[in-house]
């Protein structure tokens, strides 16, 4: 794909650069760089503010349509954005399930009042949002899913465990997968709730990672209580939904992955420049062939960003997660060998860990959550190749 930017698109750059040079100062200078992974608990109230501030100055939902509150951008004013936001060193987003996951979801699938609701709090910057996806026993086997939803006069009565549920503790509202068919299987009879995270029925439980941080959770509900209108679709269409959900991750929502990863290949160049690890020629050759990796993420999330849109994983699309989470798992290890010894040494526990470190630490898990690789390669096979399933 070649980008060509036009005299309006870089003016549009212009004015991003220069709002981003502003707002980045004075309170928010301290959150420049911070929240990527291994990081996610580094200055959360400034982060919430900038929330809010992205909000109140109309930078979340840039690539949303006008009538559902956004800006409407085209997609070379969105990849605008992307890049002048990483190369501003905009912090992690706390907002980024509920602004690239649900919103999309809800625009696709939602019904107006349910848009009325819970989109202009997003928007805002005001509503953090939470994946309520993975189950002790479904996790890349999500068909597993064994979290039930009962109607119960005007109210959903949820009843569960849901595991590896990211930014749980911080979020306000969870998307849910449950089984509202107490007698099907499978695909079948699902059900994609909207669930308040801030009720009597609701437990978290942090799980400490070995970045000695806790971005993951356990949420356990215990009859759990949603209005009987927060349902998104019919009874029995949650995994149409929630594969929607999974094809606005692998989309849009990729650029601004990809921009935490260009900071983190950022700061590898620079510690290799300052100790000298850049003279070693395969560590050289290990740069390049991350910065090459890093564009083709680029090009496939483009080329999937540039056919129309639908609520349905494109088969450019099914290759990202298998890609990115090899990719990031290689740069963890480029990271450890561009420090050298300096690596391995840190400060007693609580380990004050340098950003790289943490990198190493949490890159760790990246070919397991989300769909293990072993699982992605069957989406890819069984749904991207029409290759049949092994005979049992």
């Amino acid at each position: 794909m070649h980008l060509r930017f036009s005299s309006e698109d870089e003016a549009f750059r212009r004015e991003v650069a220069a709002w981003l040079a502003d707002a980045l100062g004075g309170e928010f200078a301290v959150a420049r760089g911070r929240g990527g992974p291994g990081d996610e608990h580094a200055v959360l109230d400034e982060r919430r503010a900038w929330e809010r501030k992205l909000g109140a100055d109309g930078w979340i939902g840039v690539g949303w349509p006008r009538e559902a509150g956004g800006r409407g951008l085209s997609l070379i004013q969105q990849v605008i954005w992307y890049e002048e936001y990483a190369r501003a060193g905009g912090p992690g987003r706390l907002g980024h399930i509920g602004e690239g996951l649900l919103g999309p979801t809800l625009i696709a699938f939602g019904t107006d009042e349910q848009k009325r609701t819970f989109l202009p709090p997003i928007l805002r910057g005001e509503a953090l949002w939470c994946q309520g996806y993975s189950e002790p026993n479904a996790g890349s086997d999500l068909a597993n899913v064994q979290t039930r939803a009962r109607l119960d006069g005007n109210e959903w009565v949820i009843d569960g465990q849901k595991v590896w549920t990211s930014w749980a503790q911080w979020s306000d509202w969870c998307f849910v997968v449950a089984r509202c068919d107490p007698e099907s299987q499978r695909h079948k009879g699902l059900a994609y709730l909207l669930v308040p995270m801030r009720q009597p029925g609701v437990e978290i439980r942090p799980i400490v990672q070995i970045t000695g941080d806790s971005e993951f959770s356990e949420v356990f509900f215990d009859a759990a209580r949603t209005d009987a209108a927060n349902i998104v679709g019919a009874p029995g269409d949650g995994w149409k939904v929630a594969m929607g959900t999974l094809a606005f991750e692998r989309g849009a929502s990729t650029l601004g992955q990809q921009l935490l990863f260009q900071n983190e290949l950022d700061e590898i160049c620079r510690v290799a420049k300052a100790n000298g690890a850049a003279s070693d020629p395969a560590i050289r050759q290990r740069l390049a062939h991350a910065w090459m990796g890093l564009q083709i993420q680029r090009a496939n999330a483009l080329r999937t960003l540039s056919r129309p849109e639908r609520a349905e994983l494109a088969r450019e699309a099914m290759i990202t997660k298998l890609f990115w989470a090899s990719w990031h798992r290689d740069l963890g290890k480029l990271a450890m060998d561009v420090l050298g010894p300096a690596a391995e040494l840190a400060a007693g526990a609580p380990y004050d860990l340098t950003r790289l470190q943490r990198l190493f630490l949490f890159t760790r898990s990246d070919t397991i959550y989300a769909g293990s690789n072993q699982i992605q390669r069957n989406l890819i096979a069984e749904r991207a190749l029409g290759l049949p399933r092994e005979a049992r």
